[in-house]
C-alpha cells in the first residue's frame, strides 16, 4: 500500500512579502511586486524592472554569520522560508524526531554570480590587438579577486548543503535542476521518497534568484522577457492578447512533507495533502514547450490520475501562467484538452501576474498559494487581464479575486526545454 503524503509546514520569501501570508494576501488584494531593479543599473538594459524581494535582511532571521556571509541571495531566502515552515511544522527545535529519516530535495539554479569581480579581471586581461583574452594574466587577477568560500556558492546543491547543515536533515539530500520545473519537481521527487519508505520528512521547495546582469541579458537575448518599462507592474499579464513577456522575479517557497501517520503520531497539524504527481516531457526544442500543449495534455492527465481523483473533482488550476504567447497558449490548450467543456467553467489564474516568475522557486510558491486556497475558501487573480485573446478563452479569473470552495487544486510549472510537471493538492480528510 501506498505510504500518504502530507503538509504541516509552509514558509516563503517573495516579491509581496517574507512570509506566507503576506504573499499570499498580497495576491488575493492584486498586488503587484513588480517595479524598476533595484540591485544594479538597468537603465541600457532591453527591460529595465523585475520582481524583487524588497529589504530583506538575513540578520532578522538569524544572529550568527559564518556560513552565511557568502552565501547568495538564493540560500538566504531558502533559510528563511525553511525555518518558517519547519516552525509551523512543529519541528525547529524538536529533538525527538529521527533525522536520519529527514531530507531535503531542493530546486534550484545557479547561485553567487561575482559580477564586478569577473568583470574587473576580464577588463585587464583583454588584448585589443589579439581581440583575445590573456587567460594566464586572468588567472592571476582571478586568484587575487575571487572569494573560495563565494566561488563554492556558485555550485548549484550549495543551498540544500547549506539547509541540511544547519537544521541537521540526516537523509536524503538532492537538487533539482529543471529550470522553471525546478522547485514543483522536487516536491514531487521527494513525494515519491516519502511514499516508498526512503523518508519520513522531506524539506521541499526551491529558492532563486536571477535578477543580475548576467541573468536580466541572458533572457534579453531569448526575447523572453516583457519590455514594457513604461509601465512595470502592467507587464506581467498572463493570458492577455498583448502580453509581450514576462517578468524577472526573485525568493523561495518551502514546504515540509511527511508521511501521514508520521505526521499524527507526533501530533502535527495537517494543512493538506499530496494526491497527485505528474512528470513528462515535451522533447521538443531547449528553450521553448511544445506549441500543441502535447507534454502539459499528458502531465497534467497523469497527476489526476496519480491522484485517484477525475477531472471533474478539480476546483481550481493555479496556471503556469508565465505571460509569454506560446506557454499561455499551449497551456489553454491542454486544459480543453484534459477537462473539456469543463474548461470554460474552472477557475485557472496565475500568481506570476503579481509575483513575476521566480523560475526554480516559482511552483513551490504556486503550491502555497493552492493550500492557502483550499483553507481560505478565495482564488487569488491574474491581473493586468485588459483584452481577452481569442487563442485564451477560458476563465482566468480576472483581477479580481474569488471566493470559491476548493477541495482539490491542480498547480502547472512547465519549464524551459519542455520539462513538465502538474502537483494536485487536496483538503486532507482522514
Amino acid at each position: 500500500m501506498r505510504r500518504r503524503v502530507v503538509i504541516t509546514g509552509m514558509g516563503a520569501v517573495t516579491p509581496l512579502g517574507h512570509d506566507v501570508k503576506s504573499t499570499v494576501e498580497g495576491q488575493l488584494a492584486g498586488k503587484s511586486g513588480v517595479g524598476p531593479i533595484q540591485q544594479f543599473d538597468a537603465r541600457t538594459f532591453p527591460t529595465t524592472f523585475a520582481a524583487e524581494v524588497k529589504e530583506f535582511d538575513l540578520a532578522r532571521h538569524i544572529p550568527e554569520k559564518g556560513p552565511w556571509d557568502n552565501a547568495g541571495p538564493n540560500t538566504r531566502f531558502a533559510f528563511v522560508a525553511a525555518k518558517q515552515a519547519l516552525t509551523q511544522a512543529g519541528l525547529l527545535d524538536d529533538g525527538k524526531t529521527d533525522r536520519s529519516r529527514m531530507g531535503v530535495y531542493l530546486g534550484s539554479g545557479e547561485g553567487v554570480q561575482d559580477f564586478h569581480a569577473i568583470m574587473w579581471a576580464l577588463s585587464r586581461t583583454y588584448d585589443p590587438a589579439k581581440r583575445d583574452y590573456d587567460v594566464p594574466a586572468f588567472t592571476r587577477h582571478a586568484m587575487q579577486l575571487f572569494h573560495p568560500e563565494r566561488e563554492a556558492e556558485q555550485e548549484l546543491h550549495t543551498t540544500a548543503a547549506h539547509l541540511a547543515r544547519y537544521f541537521a536533515f540526516d537523509g536524503p539530500n538532492l537538487s533539482c535542476l529543471t529550470a522553471c520545473a525546478a522547485s514543483s519537481q522536487a516536491i514531487g521527487e521527494a513525494t515519491e521518497l516519502i511514499r516508498h519508505g526512503d523518508a519520513d520528512i522531506m524539506l521541499a521547495g526551491g529558492a532563486h534568484s536571477m535578477i543580475h546582469p548576467f541573468g536580466v541579458t541572458g533572457f534579453n537575448l531569448l526575447t523572453a522577457l516583457s519590455q514594457r518599462n513604461d509601465a512595470p507592474s502592467k507587464a506581467s499579464r498572463p493570458f492577455d492578447a498583448h502580453r509581450d513577456g514576462f517578468v524577472l522575479g526573485e525568493g523561495a517557497g518551502m514546504l515540509i512533507l511527511e508521511e501521514l501517520e508520521h505526521a499524527k503520531k507526533r501530533g502535527a497539524v495537517i494543512l493538506a495533502e499530496l494526491t497527485g504527481y505528474g512528470t513528462t516531457a515535451d522533447a521538443f526544442r531547449v528553450t521553448d514547450s511544445h506549441e500543441d500543449g502535447r507534454g502539459a495534455i499528458a502531465c497534467i492527465s497523469g497527476a489526476i490520475q496519480d491522484s485517484g481523483l477525475s477531472p471533474d473533482q478539480i476546483d481550481y488550476i493555479n496556471a503556469h501562467g508565465t505571460s509569454t504567447k506560446v506557454n499561455d497558449r499551449a497551456e489553454t490548450l491542454a486544459a480543453k484538452a484534459v477537462f473539456g467543456e469543463r474548461a470554460y467553467k474552472l477557475p485557472m489564474s496565475s500568481s506570476k501576474s503579481m509575483l513575476g516568475h521566480l523560475i526554480a522557486a516559482g511552483g513551490a510558491v504556486e503550491l502555497i498559494t493552492c493550500i492557502e486556497s483550499i483553507h481560505r475558501g478565495w482564488i487569488p487573480p491574474t491581473i493586468n487581464y485588459e483584452t481577452p485573446d481569442p487563442e485564451c478563452d477560458l476563465d482566468y479569473v480576472p483581477n479580481q479575486a474569488r471566493q470559491h470552495r476548493v477541495r482539490h487544486a491542480l498547480s502547472n510549472s512547465f519549464g524551459f526545454g519542455g520539462q513538465n510537471i502538474s502537483l494536485l493538492v487536496s483538503k486532507f480528510e482522514s
